[in-house]
């Protein structure tokens, strides 16, 4: 039986799994132009095709599924050399209550990346076809714990499929190496921390949930709302839609803009269980946001404590 904070992975993971897109069979290129301050945060299809098979590049298959079946997802057709990762299970704690999801400590994230073959000195690539969802999730856990050349397919596997690309189902032996941990570091905040930054100039916390979530009119916990002071900035909007793709940058700034988002603050994303936050926190990155936390326990514990302050 699926753990409970499955059903809110599932239930994010399902709301943004439209992957139509043109029949262009085209790699989409990320042009400085696009208005990305870090643009090579993003791997574009044809960058990967050109670099499979290099010493230095980790492929990791993030398609997870909350039965239990992407090993079968997997062995039907992956991108070749790509490792499968449960995150559920090798990036998180065990033993979190209800829907709380937290970071798993180090000795596992320690074993997961030696099973991957992530070292120092390697450049991972993550794909899903959930619109990023949980490649954005292996891409902070990895940075929380100090590692930060890891690159999210833009476009994922549909996309990479979509194009003609290579496809394997052969599979990856485990590999027996590692990279130095060293966190997990300002990336990752609890609870008490976020409650010590509420009322802070230099903050701006920022809920990734759809509107009717943040306001308090849906939701799963014994209190509705969002925090206090927080911006809501809905992550499916950072999709184009009905695609797997990211907005171009310009569109993205707009939605910021238009949801009051400043530079110079601190930024801390939050949803109900840091799937969609740290989406949310890839792209505040890859625009050039230099000091972006997780909120890592979410509204999932921020909503079921009966002690902490919720706004409506």
């Amino acid at each position: 039986m699926p753990a409970a904070s499955d059903g809110i992975a599932l239930r994010t993971a399902a709301s943004f799994s439209g992957s139509g897109r043109e029949g262009s069979t085209t790699a989409r290129m990320i042009p400085a132009m696009s208005g990305l301050a870090r643009p090579e945060l993003l791997a574009t299809t044809e960058w990967l095709a050109e670099n499979l098979g290099h010493s230095a590049i980790r492929v990791l298959d993030l398609r997870w599924r909350p039965d239990g079946s992407a090993p079968d997802v997997h062995a039907a057709g992956h991108i070749p050399g790509a490792v499968l990762v449960d995150w559920r299970r090798e990036l998180v704690e065990d033993g979190a209550d209800g829907e709380t999801i937290v970071l798993a400590g180090p000795e596992r994230v320690a074993e997961f990346a030696a099973r991957s073959g992530i070292a120092d000195g390697t450049t991972v690539v993550v794909y899903d076809d959930t619109q990023g969802l949980f490649a954005s999730r292996a891409w902070w856990s990895l940075g929380a714990y100090g590692f930060d050349a890891v690159r999210i397919l833009d476009g994922g596997y549909p996309d990479w499929v979509a194009e003609g690309r290579e496809v394997s189902n052969a599979r990856v032996p485990p590999a027996s190496t590692g990279f130095t941990l060293r966190g997990p570091n300002r990336a990752r905040l609890t609870t008490s921390d976020v409650r010590g930054l509420l009322g802070s100039p230099e903050v701006t916390l920022i809920d990734a949930r759809a509107p009717a979530e943040y306001l308090g009119f849906e939701g799963n916990t014994k209190r509705l709302g969002h925090i206090p002071g927080a911006l809501n900035v809905p992550v499916g909007a950072t999709s184009e839609p009905g695609h797997q793709r990211l907005r171009d940058g310009a569109a993205l700034r707009d939605m910021l803009h238009r949801a009051n988002v400043t530079r110079g603050r601190r930024m801390v994303c939050y949803d109900g269980s840091g799937i969609s936050a740290a989406k949310l926190a890839f792209v505040l990155t890859l625009l050039g946001h230099e000091d972006v936390a997780v909120y890592d326990g979410g509204w999932a514990e921020w909503g079921n404590r009966l002690d902490l302050p919720v706004d409506r």
